[in-house]
């Protein structure tokens, strides 16, 4: 008999063909491999409440009394919500409550839980005994870090039997809560097999004999979009954004005296992105600080950018330098650099066998972060706990 894992997220698909990140997913789906998994995930507009998604099953908690205001989760994620409606911070006791309540009743029928992000699912976990992997993610760690929930993080984490995190950054920040003893960076992975330059499709986006540069990912202020943006002033290619989020419509408007050198596509699909990411010339992605000190986590869609045999200009920000070597799979850019992003653009569009070599790189690299490899790392760990 398989043991019985309970994954805790608040980040997951909605439903097939969501356009929310599904790196929760794809990792319980190899864990799925060693034990019976379930995940509990906050109730979304248009999602069910229990259904097998991709062989796994979901169950969906509710945690407000009129569903149509359950809106503090999708799109995107908890802090970012916030940010762009203050108001949603009012749903946060509700969000609580409604999970303790929901673990209070199930957690007897699980032998160990993975909660993915310390808030809130790694608080809420803290007050129960069940033994838990506690994995940060980014905001999570670095982000609401004072009053009462830096002391509930701390005791979450105090707690956890194992924790992670997915780049070493973020283990340097989780540290400064609390000292943890039981720790590893792991990162989330790729299916790679779900990527390649073989999905490329020529002149995807209209765009003649122009070189295509791509951006993917949130519309947020720690995405950096708008020096991307700004370096293209400098570099004879297109632009191509794809994604939404708060800064949609500001970052509209400096593109727009652009003309049709920058074109935004919107939130797409897995299976739109990964001809979207083989049909253009390289990956951006010029992450920043934001100003309340959230970084990027990783940057999986680097990964999938590399997996689909792209060259990655990134900036030194957050987990991305224990992702991408410089000079290697790409170039690493000072943060809100403009200057320094088009320079590296233009480095590796313009020199053919440059550009080749870290093509290979980048396709060699994510091998390495198998969503396989992944699980192998995390079963480990679960087997590990429950011996102990």
């Amino acid at each position: 008999m398989k043991k019985k894992l309970l994954v805790t997220a608040s980040t997951f698909p909605r439903y097939e063909g969501d356009s929310e990140p599904r790196f929760v997913l794809d990792l319980c789906k190899e864990l799925n491999r060693y034990f019976d998994v379930t995940v509990l995930v906050p109730a979304a507009i248009g999602a069910k409440d229990k259904e097998i998604l991709e062989g796994i099953k979901v169950i969906r908690y509710h945690y407000f009394p009129i569903k149509k205001y359950q809106t503090l989760c999708y799109p995107g994620a908890i802090v970012p919500r916030i940010k762009e409606k203050k108001i949603r911070i009012l749903l946060v006791p509700f969000l609580f409550l409604a999970l303790f309540c929901k673990l209070f009743q199930i957690l007897p029928n699980y032998d160990v839980v993975h909660a993915h992000w310390i808030l809130p699912q790694g608080i809420v976990q803290g007050f129960f005994k069940k033994p838990y992997i506690l994995t940060g993610h980014g905001g999570d760690v670095t982000s609401l870090n004072k009053g009462i929930l830096r002391v509930l993080k701390k005791k979450a984490l105090k707690n956890a039997s194992y924790v992670t995190t997915v780049s070493s950054a973020l283990m340097e920040e989780v540290n400064k809560i609390y000292k943890v003893k039981k720790s590893d960076v792991i990162s989330m992975g790729c299916n790679v097999k779900n990527f390649s330059s073989s999905f490329r499709k020529e002149n995807y986006f209209s765009q003649n004999n122009k070189k295509i540069v791509l951006f993917v990912g949130r519309l947020a202020e720690k995405k950096g979009v708008t020096y991307l943006i700004a370096a293209m002033k400098s570099v004879d290619a297109k632009l191509i954004i794809a994604g939404d989020g708060p800064l949609e419509s500001t970052l509209r408007e400096q593109a727009s005296e652009y003309g049709e050198k920058i074109e935004f596509i919107g939130a797409k699909t897995h299976e739109e992105l990964k001809i979207i990411y083989a049909s253009s010339d390289i990956f951006v992605a010029p992450s920043v600080t934001a100003t309340d000190g959230d970084k990027e986590g990783f940057g999986l869609v680097i990964l999938e950018a590399m997996a689909s045999g792209l060259p990655v200009i990134a900036s030194k920000s957050g987990g991305i330098p224990d992702l991408l070597t410089d000079g290697q799979e790409g170039y690493l850019t000072k943060e809100k650099d403009p200057d320094d992003i088009a320079e590296k653009i233009n480095i590796v569009l313009n020199d053919n066998q440059l550009y080749d070599r870290m093509s290979l790189n980048a396709i060699h690299t994510a091998q390495k972060y198998d969503y396989k490899l992944i699980a192998q790392k995390y079963a480990r760990i679960i087997d590990n706990i429950e011996k102990g």
